[in-house]
């Protein structure tokens, strides 16, 4: 647990249920000062499936807020970030009946190649949703149960995102936002409204859904004092949103600004006026948790593949070393962004001098260049360029990652000092319900994205070449697998 002393205004709670743990700041609404934290961890199956139990987030929750003591016994609004697309199946008794498929579970890429071309293919499914859906999006998880467990579908009387169970938790009612809505596939970005077409075809009643709360609205109260929450009933629930948005709300992003998150996935975003419709599926078009839009594109593989690959050589994951030929596509668990769900990682272009820590590196350099290659795509013609990349999440400390990232970008670095944005964005939105203000402005007039500046570097375009080139013509290999 951490304090802070000198309260001057009304406490409020931000929760980051994201996909290893669960983590709760207790917030100062006048100066934006942590007055205390905590965090418990999540379990994770691995194998073919990505899945958890929705009751553990709960668990981790409750421990968190435990460890926040009596700061958050004094809270007067809370608000969950969470991971994006898993999919939580209820039944009438509100009880999980089945592990949730989390986004990283990419077992339903069949079912979502068969959605794209059941309703007229990557850009009409732009046009009418923002995004293209892959294996990570919430409509071809249900599809994918569906087929492989029919029974569970048969139990389901609701439908949750991550963050909508926690929520539902404490309001006791079934809520979601227009964030993390957007990232279903079942909520089309052209009506800001549940699709029934696309709902029939996969045959989930929109009944089963949560309701959609607009940015500002108060999403319930909680429920019940019934001494597993610290919370005084009564205490105002904000909407809650995706973990992409919650952290954009933490940096109190003005469009145009791009960040690139280093974390489990990888992630490329920026705030944009113009809903966004990209054909080739690259940049998913969210909706924000302001009434904006937020296009991201994400990778599956960012920090835990390129430690893997510092485990497998015996090297700390700074011991890099510039030089050599050695080219990885680190896919250690199919791919997002490229869409090649089945590939796995690849090595080429070994010599007898290659070093570990030239394969290191190079390990980093595949990480962060599909990230880059994502980024223009993001950007639309209105973004300032000359800004620097906010560098946020897990990795944006690590010298090796920020390195990287200067040398093949070309662009100035800027590491935000505050760590839990995911946290921070969402008691910046609780925040927005005491005091009325834009919860993102919140965020600035706390001064979250504040940080240090690394001066840009001459752009690495021969290493970007060399990676592009193995990409292109290994791609029949990679979809092979």
């Amino acid at each position: 647990m951490s304090t802070a002393d000198g309260v001057d205004g009304p406490l409020v709670v931000g929760i980051d249920s994201s996909t290893q743990s669960t983590k709760a700041l207790v917030v100062d609404v006048a100066t934006g000062a942590v007055v205390a934290s905590g965090q418990a961890p999540h379990t994770v199956t691995s194998g073919a499936g990505r899945e958890s139990d929705p009751d553990e987030w709960y668990t981790a929750l409750r421990t968190a807020l435990a460890q926040c003591g009596d700061a958050a016994r004094r809270a007067s609004a809370v608000s969950v970030g969470g991971q994006q697309h898993g999919l939580v199946t209820l039944d009438a008794q509100g009880r999980p009946v089945r592990p949730a498929l989390l986004w990283n579970d990419v077992r339903s890429a069949p079912q979502a190649r068969r959605l794209v071309d059941e309703l007229g293919g990557a850009k009409a499914w732009a046009e009418r949703f923002g995004s293209v859906p892959g294996a990570s999006f919430t409509v071809s998880k249900w599809a994918w149960l569906a087929e492989h467990e029919p029974e569970a579908v048969r139990a389901t009387a609701a439908v949750r995102l991550p963050h909508d169970y926690l929520t539902g938790r404490l309001t006791g009612a079934g809520t979601t936002d227009r964030g993390d809505a957007s990232g279903t596939g079942w909520w089309a970005s052209a009506t800001e409204a549940y699709d029934e077409d696309v709902l029939g075809r996969v045959g989930l009643d929109p009944a089963l859904l949560p309701r959609v709360v607009g940015p500002g609205e108060v999403a319930g109260t909680v429920h019940a004092a019934d001494g597993e929450l610290p919370f005084a009933k009564g205490t105002l629930v904000a909407a809650g949103t995706g973990d992409n948005a919650a952290a954009a709300l933490g940096l109190g992003l003005l469009p145009g600004t791009p960040v690139l998150s280093l974390g489990t996935s990888g992630t490329v975003y920026a705030v944009s006026r113009r809903r966004p419709t990209d054909p080739t599926g690259t940049v998913a078009g969210f909706a924000d948790a302001r009434g904006d839009w937020l296009p991201l594109a994400c990778t599956l593989n960012c920090t835990l593949a390129v430690d893997r690959i510092a485990a497998l050589l015996g090297l700390d994951r700074e011991a890099v070393e510039r030089g050599g030929t050695a080219t990885i596509l680190p896919y250690l668990d199919g791919e997002r962004t490229p869409d090649l769900p089945h590939a796995s990682g690849l090595l080429t272009g070994l010599r007898h001098d290659t070093t570990g820590g030239q394969l290191l590196q190079a390990a980093y350099d595949g990480a962060v260049h599909a990230l880059l290659g994502a980024l223009d795509r993001v950007l639309d013609e209105d973004a300032d360029r000359s800004v620097p990349l906010l560098l946020i999440g897990g990795g944006a400390r690590g010298t090796a990652w920020q390195q990287t990232v200067r040398r093949l970008s070309g662009r100035a670095v800027q590491v935000p000092e505050a760590r839990e944005l995911v946290a921070l964005g969402a008691a910046a939105q609780a925040a927005g319900l005491l005091t009325g203000e834009d919860p993102a402005a919140v965020a600035r007039r706390w001064d979250t994205a504040r940080g240090p500046v690394l001066d840009p570097v001459e752009r690495d375009e021969a290493t970007l070449r060399r990676i592009s080139g193995v990409l292109s013509g290994a791609a029949p290999l990679l979809e092979g697998a």
